[in-house]
């Protein structure tokens, strides 16, 4: 697997298998994102007393953090059934009709990339979501008529990367927003020990931390790294994740400290070498890389800017100190190659 796709936060087919064997399960075995877990435990354990459903919930943050493990949870706390689907994938209001007239009460429906449903798909929602009930036609032309359907109490749970592509009325609908921060060095630790111990790795402590500190913050690419460095640990070594072996893995992968990869350090280089700093446009970034702009856009950018390497501005994306510190370049004085 290039390092490109190590990096890349977004679900490929190899994750598959693998995300299901280590997914936990229960809230009490899904490290990090404590304040999310503190108050959904709280609303379970009141629904599970009214015997009433959840609120609709709303997932938002950057992809890899747990998203869907997490609406998987909630319905294994409630014991209650799961019916997973995605935006994209409902493309008329039949399709999502038939899915809400599908639940059991209670049930939970998980909407992955909830904000790429189409509007008439959406308008569907509402009344689901209000009055538990759904609209649906009889009939073409001018005899079709509208009729009510009742649905059983469920709790719909929608996962987004872009809760601002959301429209005001779906957003409103939803009883609380759960927003995903970026895991700690900690966190991802706990994480991979966790995983190891699943898929029966022998890992010590200092291996997995120095795997958590150049994951980028998220765990499915701290899960992909420690898949890698269990193959190098396995051939060069006697099997043991240490830190050595997770350092000279990693150092193969051309995977640094801070877990930049060698187009990470092309985004730089470029920014600096060639545009003097910037500011300088995405699609001309793009070009000057030999990249996609929407892998620039999706997989680098989002962790540079989140590292203070790089900036947006209305002129384009500018590197900042840190960043020329970082490839070991002398930062501009005030003023000169837009930095300031």
């Amino acid at each position: 697997m290039p390092s490109e796709e190590i990096i890349d936060p977004a679900a490929t087919r190899e994750d598959g298998a693998y995300d299901e064997q280590i997914r936990p399960q229960r809230l009490s075995d899904f490290p990090g994102q404590t304040p999310i877990k503190e108050k959904l435990a709280i609303a379970i354990e009141a629904a599970k007393q009214r015997s009433e459903p959840l609120d609709h919930l709303l997932l938002s943050g950057p992809p890899g953090l747990g998203k869907t493990t997490l609406a998987r949870i909630l319905a294994n706390e409630m014991g209650v059934d799961i019916k997973q689907t995605s935006g994209p994938v409902i493309e008329r209001q039949a399709d999502l009709s038939a899915i809400l007239t599908s639940l059991e009460a209670f049930d939970v429906l998980f909407i992955d990339e909830i904000h790429r449903l189409n509007h008439a798909v959406e308008e569907t929602l509402y009344s689901a979501m209000e009055d538990f009930e759904v609209d649906i036609m009889l009939g073409k032309g001018p005899t079709a008529r509208s009729m009510k359907i009742g649905l059983k109490p469920f709790t719909l749970v929608g996962a987004t990367t872009r809760s601002g592509l959301l429209t005001p009325p779906l957003r409103a609908r939803f009883g609380d927003t759960c927003r995903f921060e970026f895991y700690g060095p900690d966190e991802l630790q706990a994480i991979l020990l966790r995983a190891a111990r699943i898929i029966g790795v022998e890992i010590e402590d200092d291996g997995a931390l120095e795997i958590a500190s150049r994951s980028r913050g998220t765990a499915r690419v701290a899960n992909r790294l420690l898949r890698r460095v269990r193959d190098f640990a396995q051939v060069k070594g006697d099997g043991v994740v240490t830190r050595e072996a997770a350092d000279a893995a990693l150092d193969l992968l051309r995977i640094d400290a801070l877990g930049l990869d060698d187009m990470d350090r092309a985004i730089l280089r470029t920014i600096i070498e060639k545009f003097s700093g910037g500011p300088v446009g995405l699609s001309s970034l793009a070009v000057a890389c030999g990249e996609e702009r929407q892998t620039l856009e999706e997989v680098h950018e989002p962790f540079l800017i989140q590292i203070g390497f790089i900036k947006r501005t209305q002129q384009g994306r500018v590197a900042t100190p840190r960043a020329y510190q970082h490839l070991g370049h002398t930062p501009p004085a005030a003023g000169q190659g837009g930095l300031f």
